[in-house]
């Protein structure tokens, strides 16, 4: 601001013998060709621009009333996707649900069919042991019966002579000879 006071000192002070004033001859200072001029531009570029303008505000408005439209198709969009998102969630609620009714069913069975395996198992270990414990008896059994066969026998032929088997067979004869 300063600035500018000083040039306008420096020009009063340079010019003193012409200074700036106001032309009231209006024909000499060209004010009507200057305001022909405005009017002829004005009037000219009114039509020119206010046609630009016109189709450019048109298109603008059209191009307005399209992206309206779009938004609210995207939010009508927006809105089915997230009722679908709600039901979906819904469905995965319902399948994680029965998934896990389903697993705990299975472990139940798994769990059962496995006590009556072991219950089988048991059994028939059982049924082993006491097969295998008969069969062992019945060796030992066979086994003492025939240690003592073989003892007897060989007690018995040591034992009875030549002599003690004629008195046998006289004793034997002699209790058949009164039945017969």
């Amino acid at each position: 601001m300063k600035n500018l006071v000083r040039i306008f000192i420096i020009f009063a002070e340079h010019n003193t013998e012409q200074r700036i004033s106001f032309n009231s001859n209006l024909l000499e200072a060209n004010v009507f060709n200057i305001l022909l001029l405005l009017f002829g531009l004005i009037y000219v570029l009114k039509q020119f621009l206010g046609s630009a303008l016109s189709s450019r505000q048109n298109k603008v408005l059209s191009a307005i009333q399209e992206s309206e439209e779009r938004l609210k198709q995207a939010n009508i969009r927006l809105e089915e996707s997230e009722k679908q998102l709600a039901q979906t969630q819904i469905v995965i609620a319902q399948i994680k649900q029965e998934a896990e009714l389903t697993s705990q069913k299975v472990r139940e069975s798994i769990l059962e069919q496995g006590k009556i395996d072991i219950e089988r198992l048991v059994n028939t270990s059982k049924a082993s042991i006491t097969v295998a414990e008969n069969q062992a008896r019945q060796q030992i059994q066979q086994q003492i019966i025939s240690l003592a066969i073989s003892r007897v026998t060989i007690e018995l032929q040591n034992r009875v002579t030549p002599l003690v088997q004629s008195e046998i067979a006289d004793h034997s004869i002699m209790e058949l000879g009164g039945k017969i």
